[in-house]
């Protein structure tokens, strides 16, 4: 009986070995493919539209300027001509964001095209990638400049805020396709070097600009966005001082202020799209442990003072994304239906703690959902090409 026991313990923790290791792209290959590579045929017949091709009257920014409208900001009924109003979580839906749907429309495009590309090693997704990728980084006539300086802005009150730079969180897939394509190279040595000089570029107004030191300070998932994107940018170009940097920013200013004891995190759930916000800021999370950890050091392990980790985050979470029904707190304002889906911070919570219920929940869930705001709010939408890297 006692040997039975012990095999049985044994075969567990071999099994568990096992799933830890990093065969998840393999089966999230044999899961998504069909549908990535009807998506990715789809993207093949898709022209570049960059933010030249469509301006606001709004905007104090030029015709190669990123300019978006703040979300919550309204007419005000009482003074229809004056500054606009808040109303949190209230979507406007006359808010210009033609802007943000063609960079969504880019990164979903490269994402999709680079992972049909790691499943067939068939060059003509490459290089459609790579023509997108002329247009919004090289072409000067359709570039895109490599600043938010007019992003959410809000009329008769601000041209731009750094409340804004949380849109370029849409460049990752972006950035990490280009990373991908480099080690196959797909590039021309010419076209990288100016896309990475691109991505340098904006790390530096990020870094210095007022906008972007502001939202870095952010206490909630603006601040964890700030660092998430600047990671992913860091590690196209190789710039180990940044790369580092948001490893300690990651370990001692976003996990100890913002994560409770019990897992949650409180700044979120006072929003009024609590359960939205905290899917959106564990993914966030776990998603920036994924992309800098490394044989050095491992984030999942970083701990705060109560020693509570992410390993806390996704448990408190996860009950909820099984069933929704069971949420004790109030529901969203808006989008409430729309949640959850297959959320990266599954996958990436289940390869780092080798937990399988996490993986089974994220194979049961919505991989391709449809919903814009919903799209939108998902950091990671191709996991091939992150399990690949």
């Amino acid at each position: 009986m006692k040997k039975n026991y012990l095999f049985f313990i044994l075969l567990f923790l071999c099994s568990q070995y096992v799933f830890s290791q990093r065969t998840n792209f393999e089966k999230v290959s044999s899961l998504l493919a069909k549908d990535i590579l009807n998506e990715a045929n789809k993207a093949l017949k898709l022209a570049p539209i960059t933010v030249t091709a469509m301006q606001s009257e709004r905007s104090a920014g030029g015709a190669h300027d990123f300019f978006s409208e703040g979300d919550y900001w309204w007419p005000d009924s009482a003074n229809p001509s004056g500054p606009y109003i808040q109303k949190d979580g209230l979507t406007n839906p006359h808010n210009f964001t033609a802007h943000r749907k063609v960079m969504i429309r880019f990164s979903q495009l490269t994402g999709t095209c680079t992972a049909a590309f790691l499943l067939t090693k068939n060059k003509k997704y490459a290089q459609q990638v790579l023509k997108h990728l002329h247009a919004w980084f090289i072409d000067t006539n359709t570039l895109m400049n490599p600043s938010l300086l007019y992003a959410q802005a809000i009329k008769g009150k601000f041209t731009g805020r750094g409340i804004g730079i949380i849109d370029m969180i849409q460049m990752m897939e972006v950035a990490q396709s280009v990373r991908v394509l480099e080690k196959y190279n797909m590039i021309p040595s010419k076209d990288l070097a100016t896309i990475k000089n691109w991505f340098s570029s904006y790390l530096l107004w990020v870094n210095t600009h007022p906008y972007g030191i502001a939202e870095k300070e952010a206490k909630n998932n603006h601040g964890t966005c700030w660092t998430m994107q600047v990671a992913v940018f860091a590690k196209l170009v190789n710039d180990t001082t940044l790369i580092n940097y948001c490893k300690n920013r990651f370990t001692t200013v976003l996990l100890p202020n913002q994560l409770d004891k019990n897992g949650s995190f409180p700044l979120e759930l006072k929003r009024t799209k609590p359960f939205g916000y905290s899917l959106f800021n564990v993914d966030a999370m776990v998603t920036l442990a994924y992309i800098l950890s490394d044989k050095k050091d491992n984030l999942f392990n970083a701990a705060t003072a109560d020693h509570t980790t992410l390993q806390n985050a996704i448990n408190f979470i996860y009950p909820f994304v099984k069933d929704k029904t069971k949420w004790p707190y109030d529901k969203d304002v808006m989008y409430w239906d729309s949640w959850p889906i297959a959320h990266p911070f599954l996958l990436f919570g289940a390869e780092a703690y080798s937990i399988k219920s996490w993986y089974t929940l994220w194979e049961k869930l919505d991989h391709f959902p449809k919903e814009d705001e919903v799209i939108r709010n998902l950091p990671v939408r191709n996991p091939l090409i992150w399990l690949n890297n």
